[in-house]
């Protein structure tokens, strides 16, 4: 057995674990955990027939229906979940799914999955798709925690923009023409940059490990099956520096996605994603969530979120998706709100199935919500992953009374 598949399988153990007892380590205050763990809580009731493909939207809440003529108030934001249906329906993309979280509490504000043709299944739940370029931010907060690196340390390179091959990864102060921040290279996704700072400061085991401790290997606690996202680093050097820029060797569902992108928002805490509200049955309340939010783990350090929110702000502010956070002339369609992300591009050409994300949350310096997003494309596509998800960040805080400028068009990822 490779030594990172060991890794992997300690990761997965500790994930189960972590599920199961709402125990942290690093800089959690446990005695107020405790405290909140002795509030007796009245056990859920069965939701048998739960389907998250069948929400119903009403003017003040969204509903779906459970087994035996009982019902469940959902904890979605209505106009958030109706921006994202509808933004799917209306560019008829063969596969799409968002979800944005409350960072604080886990709450689910959306949880929106399209599928165009053929039998429908919750998007939301599979990790079918590569995490591509997402995946820099397990390599970044590995190069921060393992390689001792900071958003400002700084990589010269030569090629590997698009691609990345064996020659590029080697140092040539001949060839290294242009030199890039960690920061600048994550948020213009520069592959080289990230490859070669794997190679000099990180293993296959730190990178599996770090993946295991942002979720990856083990289905997310939530009250419907999900996916476990996928790793496999590979121990060939070439194929290592790949997957540590994201091409291949892992995949991811939107929903770990989200929770991806929660755990940094919260300074490196992982919270259970909770959707259930309310279950009634005839207009009469059989349950209702009283219990406080559930840490599932401290993934990463609290520094290690604060270098990885440096670093994503760079992708909005200058990078992969500042065409789609502003217009012609530069103004933000969020102005005021500082967004910071991560988008991710990988086509799988024989399968014809482009997929495009985007994770992230806002406003950077005090977040209030992660959102991801993932849409999957044939070759002729009208939208992809980040303006998916700018458009719900558009209703989030639209509706909260800041007054971002109406997005137009589209824009392309990296």
């Amino acid at each position: 057995m490779r030594a990172h598949q060991r890794w992997l399988g300690i990761g997965l153990a500790v994930g189960i674990i972590s599920a199961l007892v709402p125990v942290v380590r690093g800089q959690v205050d446990l005695d107020s955990l405790r405290k909140l763990a002795v509030r007796k809580q009245v056990p859920p009731p069965s939701l048998a027939g739960l389907d998250l493909t069948r929400i119903k939207l009403r003017p003040r809440r969204a509903v779906v229906a459970l087994a035996d003529g009982r019902e469940a108030e959902l904890t979605i934001d209505p106009d958030v979940q109706r921006v994202a249906s509808s933004t799917m329906r209306r560019y008829r993309v063969p596969e799409a799914g968002l979800v944005m979280m409350d960072v604080k509490t886990g709450k689910i504000l959306a949880y929106a999955s399209h599928v165009q043709e053929g039998e429908r299944f919750d998007v939301n739940a599979r990790a079918e798709a590569p995490s591509a370029s997402v995946f820099k931010v397990v390599t970044g907060a590995a190069l921060v925690e393992k390689g001792g690196q900071r958003a400002e340390s700084e990589q010269c390179y030569h090629g590997g923009k698009s691609r990345l091959a064996a020659d590029e990864l080697v140092d040539d102060p001949k060839r290294d023409k242009w030199c890039a921040t960690l920061a600048i290279a994550m948020g213009r996704s520069l592959n080289v940059v990230f490859g070669r700072m794997a190679q000099k400061h990180l293993t296959p085991e730190d990178v599996t490990a770090m993946a295991g401790a942002f979720g990856y290997g083990a289905p997310i606690p939530f009250v419907v099956p999900n996916e476990a996202p996928g790793v496999d680093i590979p121990d060939d050097p070439l194929e290592f520096a790949r997957s540590a820029a994201g091409f291949w060797h892992t995949t991811l569902s939107p929903l770990a996605a989200a929770s991806m992108a929660q755990t940094v928002a919260n300074g490196g805490i992982a919270l259970e994603p909770r959707i259930i509200a309310i279950v009634s049955r005839g207009g009469e309340k059989l349950w209702e969530d009283a219990s406080p939010p559930r840490v599932l783990r401290r993934a990463i350090r609290a520094e290690t979120a604060a270098e990885l929110t440096t670093m994503m702000v760079q992708t909005t502010a200058n990078g992969s998706a500042y065409k789609t956070f502003h217009d012609e002339r530069g103004r933000p369609f969020l102005p005021g709100i500082t967004v910071a992300g991560k988008t991710g591009t990988l086509t799988r050409h024989k399968a014809n199935r482009h997929y495009t994300w985007f994770i992230g949350f806002a406003p950077a310096e005090r977040p209030e919500v992660a959102v991801a997003a993932l849409v999957v494309n044939t070759p002729i596509w009208q939208i992809k992953g980040p303006q998916l998800a700018r458009e719900a960040l558009h209703a989030y805080f639209s509706k909260r009374g800041m007054k971002p400028a109406a997005p137009a068009g589209s824009a392309a990822a990296d």
